[in-house]
């Protein structure tokens, strides 16, 4: 960690350490912290919005623990980790909700602009660029002279996130060999359940699973604490409720499935 990042700290009431990829040098601006709408629980949720790139944050903490920083000693041990996400993951409800979509009518097309002004959020207007080069994978567009028209369509959301949900199915072997002696069905539910992390179970996840030919399951979220760092890029993570051994089995694959797309969404959720 080096010195001049340590200006980051001065004046500040509490003092936290995050991980997160280099905002580069050259007097590039550190990264600023947004408060967005989780696309799954609507909660307000803090991201990183660096160079470009959104990140969410994952928070792990010891029972105990404090850092050594620099001359500096921060009490409280707990860790932040910040991840490439889709800004798609995180757009789409916002879109979803600008097209005002009443029964068969498909919504109205809307200027970026209108679409990212979240009353109590500005920090969607921060992702102007982003959205700029991004949603038309998940939009149709309209041109009107020098101005840009956009409007979610479903078929489009649908076909990208089949493509997400296999290309995580074709991940998941390589991350864990029981999910190579496993049903390639159920590796594909698996995968669709990690996926639906980031969606609205109306109408987004019940139309995937639909769309996949799959028997929709209710994905339930699993707190996890860290219980153990043992590589400065490889983190254990435990389910905080216990089951009996065939369910656990099943928890650990989806568990070491979750944090391994956590540190990888750059290749599983980006890069298609």
């Amino acid at each position: 960690m080096s010195s001049s990042s340590t200006v980051w700290w001065e004046g500040a009431e509490k003092t936290r350490v995050l991980i997160a990829p280099d905002s580069g040098c050259g007097g590039n601006k550190p990264g600023e912290l947004l408060k967005l709408r989780h696309p799954k629980s609507e909660n307000g949720t803090c991201y990183l919005f660096s160079n470009g790139m959104l990140q969410e944050l994952q928070w792990f903490k010891q029972s105990y623990g404090s850092w050594l920083l620099g001359d500096y000693i921060s009490e409280d041990g707990s860790l932040y980790m910040a991840t490439p996400v889709d800004p798609v993951f995180i757009l789409l409800p916002i879109f979803d909700e600008a097209r005002m979509k009443k029964g068969e009518d498909l919504g109205k097309f809307r200027q970026l602009d209108e679409i990212l002004f979240v009353e109590g959020y500005p920090g969607y207007q921060q992702l102007l660029p982003v959205a700029e080069k991004c949603m038309d994978i998940v939009c149709q567009t309209q041109e009107v002279g020098s101005m840009k028209f956009y409007r979610l369509d479903n078929s489009k959301v649908l076909a990208w996130l089949s493509c997400k949900a296999y290309c995580l199915k074709r991940t998941l072997p390589e991350l864990d060999k029981n999910y190579a002696a496993q049903d390639e069905k159920q590796t594909l539910v698996d995968a669709v359940s990690i996926v639906g992390e980031y969606l609205k179970t109306e109408p987004w996840l019940k139309l995937l699973y639909d769309h996949l030919g799959l028997e929709f399951v209710d994905p339930t979220m699993k707190e996890t604490n860290m219980e153990n760092l043992s590589t400065a890029n490889e983190i254990t993570r435990h389910p905080q409720i216990h089951y009996s051994k065939k369910e656990t089995w099943k928890t650990d694959k989806a568990s070491k499935g979750r944090d391994w797309i956590k540190e990888h969404k750059g290749y599983v959720f980006k890069g298609l």
